[in-house]
């Protein structure tokens, strides 16, 4: 996994280095929710994210060992990302967190942005 700053104060520090960015963690709840994913899905799937950002995201998840991505050989190109058993591991990790998102937003009345997800959210 490379990092792309250091040292790390500690595992949090690395954890975040990974996933920080506004994308990475939505990005890796829709294909742990829906599976295999090409680019248009994904795009359509996270309202508001633009093309470059997303492929800035789905690059660096891609170094770090997050996603796989897929090239088929065929015209037009075919591109397929899906998560990798690290990616699965990561998104493990973040349920307690999303958990705790779910109940501040319940605390606090905050409401959610666009549709209910066809799956907990707390899996992000």
């Amino acid at each position: 996994m490379p990092a792309r700053r250091g040292p790390y104060i500690c595992g949090i520090d690395a954890a975040l280095d990974v996933v920080s960015g506004k994308w990475k963690g939505l990005a890796l709840w829709e294909l742990h929710a829906h599976g295999t994913r090409r680019f248009a899905e994904l795009r359509r799937a996270l309202p508001g994210v633009s093309e470059k950002m997303l492929t800035q995201h789905l690059r660096q998840m891609e170094e770090d060992g997050l996603i796989r991505r897929k090239v088929y050989a065929e015209v037009p190109p075919k591109v397929e990302y899906s998560l990798t058993e690290a990616g699965a591991a990561l998104n493990d990790a973040l349920r307690p967190l999303g958990e705790w998102g779910r109940e501040r937003l319940r605390q606090n009345n905050l409401a959610v942005a666009g549709p209910p997800p066809s799956k907990d959210p707390t899996t992000a």
